[in-house]
């Protein structure tokens, strides 16, 4: 053990004497501490917002949207025709989770006291289920089958305002050219609390739509793709991008438009964009309150134990090596706080993880509660982050111990 540890320590440690320096050595701690758990509670919220809205978007429409370059961005879409060598290249592009066929169709609920906008959504056998049977409410999902049935799967913003429960029947009527009906029976009713899209959309068979629409049975809007990594999505669609093109100069003559989530939700995503921005406000100024209360701390202690510095330096002590004593002192100060500011921090985002204890509105933030989400990965840079910022910002007040004169404190002892 070096000489400046022992020293740090038996300061840091010793009992039974009133310091000057020990209130505004706890009020630094305290300011730590309560800096620790805000910023890891803001990481964890934001990073769990962002996930949860997210996931939501794409599970309504996938990471990446391969349609029509005719469609216009509409749910009235011009078709494209499915080829299975297509679409098994398409799930061989590196990131590509897996690739499913879609088609929408707009059309008007009507029942005998309300009517209701929706969107048709047509889906295949290979359709991923997960997201829609993570947020069933009642019933059951979709069984595509090769027997064409009228069961839909529908939201419970939509069921509630046309007050329809799950076995119950009625008309979607679609007009373009001329006024089509088809009649549904409501098989599963699902909550996202994603109203922008809970209102629009319905599930169905792919089938009924290809119907509507006239269009032949390899005949959909397009494809929706599932990637294995969100971070990376921009690089897989251009890969697949690449390869569309590719495909539209050897075999086929209709032109694909790729779409990643981004651009087809692009007011959404940036705000998301925007809460990052949020996060590092917060984080600097945690940061800059917990420094400035540690620098006050520090520079009091320094104050108050004069003698003892010009008694070290008296007998050879140089001024880096007294420098270390407080610097190894305030990594103690440091962790003390960091420790606390971690159990309190961990403990509110468990707390909030497991009873979702704050609610939200979801008509205006998307969710019905505060998503938490624990990424360690982030909890351990932003611990360590701290910590060498912290320590950092000790080294300038510890300049002020070259300038305190052995002579002159001996002189006035």
């Amino acid at each position: 053990m070096s000489l400046e540890f022992f020293i740090a320590k038996r300061i840091h440690f010793q009992q039974g004497r009133k310091n000057v320096s020990r209130p505004a050595v706890r009020i630094a701690i305290i300011a730590i501490a309560l800096g620790m758990a805000v910023m890891i509670l803001s990481v964890g919220v934001v990073i769990g917002f962002k996930q949860e809205i997210r996931n939501k978007v794409v599970g309504f429409g996938g990471h990446i949207r391969i349609s029509n370059y005719d469609s216009n961005n509409t749910f009235e879409t011009n078709p494209i025709n499915y080829t299975k060598s297509f679409a098994d290249s398409l799930a061989m592009v590196e990131g590509v989770q897996s690739v499913q066929l879609y088609a929408t169709k707009p059309g008007i609920i009507k029942t005998d006291d309300e009517f209701q906008g929706i969107v048709l959504k047509g889906v295949d056998r290979n359709f991923k289920w997960d997201f829609f049977r993570s947020h069933l409410v009642t019933g059951d999902t979709l069984q595509v089958t090769d027997s064409l049935r009228n069961d839909i799967v529908i939201s419970k913003y939509l069921a509630d305002i046309l007050r329809l429960k799950v076995g119950d029947s009625f008309y979607t009527y679609f007009i373009k050219e001329q006024v089509k009906a088809r009649k549904f029976t409501i098989r599963g009713i699902y909550a996202t609390n994603f109203v922008e899209y809970d209102k629009l959309f319905i599930i169905t068979d792919v089938r009924h739509i290809q119907r509507l629409s006239g269009w032949e049975g390899s005949q959909y809007s397009g494809y929706e793709v599932l990637v294995t990594d969100f971070d990376a999505m921009d690089n897989t669609a251009d890969a697949i991008n690449l390869y569309a093109q590719q495909s539209v100069k050897n075999e086929d003559s209709q032109q694909y438009y790729v779409q990643t989530i981004k651009e087809l939700s692009p007011q959404l995503f940036g705000w998301l964009d925007l809460l990052d921005m949020n996060v590092w406000v917060i984080l600097s100024l945690m940061l800059a309150v917990a420094g400035f209360n540690m620098i006050s701390g520090l520079l009091i202690l320094i104050l108050e134990r004069t003698n003892m510095i010009g008694v070290l330096k008296s007998v050879g002590a140089t001024n880096w090596s007294v420098r270390k004593i407080f610097l190894y002192y305030a990594v103690f100060l440091i962790g003390k706080g960091m420790l606390w500011g971690n159990v309190i921090g961990l403990s509110l985002c468990a707390l909030q993880y497991f009873t979702h204890i704050i609610p939200l509105d979801p008509e205006a933030y998307y969710v019905s509660y505060v998503p938490v989400v624990f990424n360690w990965t982030y909890l351990i840079l932003l611990n360590v982050g701290t910590f060498v910022a912290s320590i950092l910002m000790m080294i300038a007040p510890s300049y002020l111990i070259s300038k305190i004169s052995p002579a002159k404190i001996i002189r006035y002892e």
